[in-house]
């Protein structure tokens, strides 16, 4: 009887076996190969990967450039995935519609979307360009651009990334018990209020997870940089992901591509526990 009872204590783990095989397989080992991987040249552990790369004024502008587009993005993803999500919060006739059009972005790959928002905005006969002319507006250069390139990016990374956050948000928001803007109803709590003394903190785990996992995709963004503007114009589009990219396949410098990599990991993982530390509830004592 002892020995069936062990036998079942020990089935999940035995269940959950390969999922974590695959996540040291995928994950853990590559973190730990390039971490190695930096700190080794020409068979000898040493750190002079790191004292070079710290003296790249490359780097330092890479990283700048991806602190500055993350800083803008990140929350403004957020924010409109939130406010989509109440938007399609209700039971009205058709809004299923509405909430497949506003995921139908994330069906697309970020190098189709990427590849058709740079012909959208193309400085020659692009679409944006020409609505702008029938209002009078000059053409702009937007990807071409040094000082709107990167905003632009921005904004073909948040219209394909938005409604993929605004489902977790979405699902969130189904969890909340109606019953509970019943009463604040009945108290007088007005709209704005509710949402923000009601809805933000009782999706607050939900909000945190978004947080977490945008903030790991976006800091590793290269796609848009790597197929339309190349790091530029004059590196203001060169994060530190495409840098890393450079590094590795076009100048062959494998050790300073992990370098970096490891960096844009400590990055995220400091960003990370940040959020976790602002958003996470206090246990009371």
């Amino acid at each position: 009887m002892n020995n069936m009872f062990g036998k079942f204590k020990a089935l999940p783990y035995i269940f959950i076996l390969p999922a974590f095989l695959l996540i040291i397989v995928f994950k853990i080992y590559p973190i730990i190969s390039t971490l190695l991987e930096s700190l080794m040249v020409k068979g000898t552990f040493t750190l002079d990967t790191y004292e070079t790369l710290f003296k790249d004024k490359i780097f330092w502008k890479s990283l700048w450039v991806t602190m500055k587009i993350n800083i803008v993005m990140i929350p403004l993803q957020i924010f409109i995935a939130f406010c989509l999500a109440l938007l399609v919060n209700t039971t009205v006739k058709g809004i299923g519609m509405f909430r497949t059009i506003f995921y139908l972005p994330v069906t697309i790959s970020l190098t189709v979307a990427t590849i058709v928002w740079n012909l959208m905005l193309s400085p020659n006969g692009g679409v944006i360009n020409s609505i702008l002319g029938i209002f009078g507006i000059s053409q702009q250069d937007f990807l071409v651009s040094k000082t709107q390139a990167l905003w632009c990016i921005v904004l073909i990374a948040t219209w394909k990334g938005v409604g993929y956050w605004m489902m977790f948000i979405l699902a969130g928001l189904k969890n909340v018990d109606a019953s509970i803007y019943e009463s604040a109803k009945i108290d007088g709590a007005n709209w704005l209020k509710t949402v923000v003394s009601i809805t933000i903190p009782l999706i607050k785990k939900v909000l945190l997870f978004v947080f977490v996992a945008n903030t790991s995709i976006n800091i590793l963004l290269f796609v848009p940089m790597q197929i339309v503007t190349q790091g530029g114009p004059e590196g203001s589009t060169n994060v530190l992901m495409y840098e890393a990219y450079k590094s590795a396949f076009k100048m062959a410098d494998r050790p300073r591509s992990a370098a970096i990599v490891t960096v844009l990991l400590v990055i995220i993982a400091i960003v990370c526990t940040l959020q976790f530390r602002l958003m996470s509830e206090k246990k009371e004592a």
